[in-house]
């Protein structure tokens, strides 16, 4: 995979790479702050191959849950009667495991399956209704779309299906913006999409692009929000090109610009790149948020047509990147 084609930036940190070798195996990150204590951080980072990883600000394996290949993975804080509910799609059982986060010890929990079938477990998000409602969101690697609220009985997650749809093909990366209700689903060689989180909007959408662009190189993959303040971004990974494109989405979606990340701080460049996760505010050390990107080649002098031996994410400063852009 050659060098990112956006604005450069370099990672501050990265995370030891992930155990499963000679597979693609890294995908998608996640990022949580104590909202108490923002020194207090969690990265998740899903091995689709073996399981789950927790990571440190420093980029420091915390845990690593071995529940088999997760594919995608999101969280949400003060959910289901929890300070936090973490879940991956899982691509074995075709649905939802759900992971509790104890905020005292920072260690993960495997809490339990709840079955949401598609094609094939593919992409996932959770979101939060206007009502307050968890909402958990698989895409199957076919684009057929599952959403179902999330509840408990007997102590367990369980799932109650809401909506059903059909993106149109291959899909992966999705988000929920729950301060608009707008769901954000990228169809890998066709562009991104704007859905209603409401199920009764059932299939409608808008296109946030379409593909062939020079924004956005296939396949579209990983998509993430970053507050800032009042401000939105929404930031897609470009795989195609090894960039990432970023929007203001607070209002009319506002297309911003792109950055690549370049080798820099001892660390390599990003290439090949899967799923992203961004979270604005003190994050630990930075100021003003984060974003962790996966990377598909993480070891020096590979090449696309070597065996890739190791893959890990990478955490960039949003300081540098809204410094970078010259954000608005």
């Amino acid at each position: 995979m050659t060098q990112g084609t956006g604005t450069p930036v370099v990672a501050a940190v990265e995370t030891a790479a992930v155990g499963t070798v000679n597979l693609d195996s890294a995908d998608d990150p996640e990022v949580w702050v104590d909202p108490s204590d923002s020194n207090r951080v969690v990265i998740y980072g899903t091995d689709k191959k073996a399981g789950l990883y927790s990571y440190d600000s420093a980029g420091k394996v915390i845990d690593f849950l071995s529940v088999g290949p997760m594919n995608n993975v999101d969280l949400r804080n003060d959910a289901l009667g929890l300070p936090v509910v973490v879940a991956a799609s899982d691509r074995v059982g075709n649905g939802v495991r759900f992971f509790k986060l104890d905020p005292a010890t920072l260690k993960t929990s495997d809490w339990g399956f709840a079955p949401l079938k598609t094609s094939e477990a593919y992409g996932f998000c959770l979101g939060k209704t206007a009502a307050g409602d968890l909402v958990a969101i698989v895409i199957g690697q076919a684009g057929d779309v599952a959403q179902a609220t999330v509840s408990v009985a007997g102590g367990k997650p369980v799932l109650s299906e809401t909506r059903r749809f059909a993106v149109g093909t291959q899909s992966e990366g999705c988000v929920v913006d729950d301060v608009t209700q707008k769901l954000y689903i990228a169809e890998e060689n066709v562009g991104i999409w704007i859905y209603g989180l409401d199920p009764a909007t059932g299939s409608q959408r808008t296109a946030l692009i379409t593909l062939p662009s020079d924004i956005i190189k296939a396949d579209a993959e990983g998509l993430t929000l970053l507050r800032d303040g009042s401000k939105t971004f929404l930031i897609a990974s470009s795989q195609g090109d090894s960039a990432f494109a970023v929007w203001r989405v607070d209002g009319a979606p506002a297309y911003q610009g792109r950055f690549s990340v370049f080798p820099g701080n001892g660390i390599d460049a990003v290439t090949g790149t899967d799923g992203v996760a961004a979270l604005g505010g003190q994050v630990g050390p930075y100021a003003k948020g984060i974003v962790v990107m996966q990377d598909d080649m993480d070891t020096e002098g590979e090449a696309p047509s070597t065996t890739r031996s190791r893959q890990n994410f990478k955490i960039v400063d949003w300081k540098e990147i809204e410094a970078k852009l010259a954000l608005k």
